[in-house]
């Protein structure tokens, strides 16, 4: 069955469906990726956005159990330029348009994904339709002038979790509240991540330390948070534009200085709003595991996980006693900061690095350590 993409600017590609079927709309985006489509596709910073992949051969290793970063695909559809029919690995429980067309999510191949790509950092992300029930190009891209996008739009509340719940190392996966695991010790750092879009891999870069963890929706107040008695509080990663969030960093400010924060992605840009750091949108943002980072504590270069297109202005001055860590050695963009007065330190890429290098991980054990 036939599929059609239409972008905003009237710019359209026909695919066939592999996987689910009907009109989904969402900002189509790219990822250079080589590997990790699962992590990808799960990974809810991409809620709102139609995932292009640029390597043409996806879905060559399968579905493998506990490689998910969420307990559910948050793209609403697939780009690529070739599925894999046999995927081969002895991981794999099933093939990635098994996965998608049991959740519901479109999956499209035979688009032609660098085409795409090239025009997309011509002319920047945009918003698209991508249907299999309509095929004309005029009447989707009229369609598509009433969907408002992701810019100003509040989409963590599609995300976060629900209630607070415990995240069990030895299972592996988030446990409800009414599940907790009660063998865990009080002896332990405990560590509050608010769930603005968390990926798995975060909670088990935390857990794997040492740490016990209680994950909170994103819109816990300042006072339930502090009721947790936590050692450190972090905020994790997450979808969309962070000047919708300004209900969020009110409560931020009254957490500075009271325990060590640590922010990742979306939780780093909040952290800046919350010091009165402007943010902007990014042309094409910045997606893919292979994004070089200076380090300006060491002069390392790091290479990182990246999936964000919102960023940090650098118009903004740095608020008392912070100072920039990282920068982005491809367009020089605010990717770390610190202040040790208020005791916090954030950054824009994936620490945790899940899919990609294992770059930046000692981040976490420098968290860590505050919370001895």
């Amino acid at each position: 069955m036939k599929a059609l993409l239409v972008l905003e600017d009237g710019f359209c590609m026909t695919g066939e469906l592999f996987a689910g079927k009907g009109e989904v709309y969402g900002e189509v985006v790219f990822s250079t990726g080589m590997s990790g489509y699962q992590e990808m596709i799960t990974d809810p910073s991409y809620c709102g956005q139609i995932l292009t992949f640029t390597y043409p051969l996806i879905g060559n290793y399968g579905i493998c159990p506990g490689d998910n970063e969420s307990a559910l695909p948050r793209t609403p559809a697939v780009l690529v330029k070739e599925n894999c029919l046999k995927p081969h690995n002895r991981r794999a429980r099933e093939s990635l348009a098994s996965f998608l067309e049991k959740h519901g999510i479109l999956g499209v191949e035979g688009i032609d994904t660098r085409t795409l790509t090239l025009h997309l950092r011509r002319h920047g992300t945009m918003k698209g339709v991508i249907s299999s029930e309509t095929l004309d190009p005029e009447e989707l891209q009229k369609k598509l002038h009433s969907y408002p996008g992701i810019a100003g739009t509040d989409l963590v509340k599609h995300v976060t979790t629900s209630t607070n719940y415990t995240w069990n190392l030895r299972e592996d996966c988030p446990e409800l509240p009414e599940k907790a695991d009660a063998s865990a010790s009080s002896s332990e750092p405990h560590v509050v991540v608010v769930d603005l879009g968390t990926k798995y891999s975060i909670l088990r870069s935390l857990t794997g330390r040492g740490a016990r963890v209680t994950v909170v929706p994103a819109g816990t107040t300042p006072e339930d948070i502090k009721a947790l008695e936590p050692d450190g509080i972090l905020l994790s990663n997450g979808p969309g534009d962070p000047s919708a969030l300004d209900y969020l960093t009110n409560g931020i400010k009254e957490l500075l200085g009271w325990r060590p924060i640590m922010g990742i992605c979306l939780g780093h840009q909040l952290l800046g709003r919350a010091m009165g750091i402007n943010t902007f949108k990014l042309t094409f943002g910045h997606r893919g595991v292979n994004h070089p980072v200076k380090n300006h504590t060491n002069d390392r270069v790091l290479i990182t996980t990246q999936n964000h297109g919102f960023c940090l202005s650098k118009e903004s001055p740095l608020p008392g006693n912070t100072r920039l860590t990282h920068t982005s050695l491809f367009d020089h963009t605010i990717e770390g900061m610190q202040n040790p007065d208020w005791n916090f330190f954030s950054v824009q890429f994936h620490p945790e690095a899940s899919p990609g290098t294992h770059d930046g991980s000692e981040l976490f054990d420098a968290f860590y350590q505050d919370l001895l």
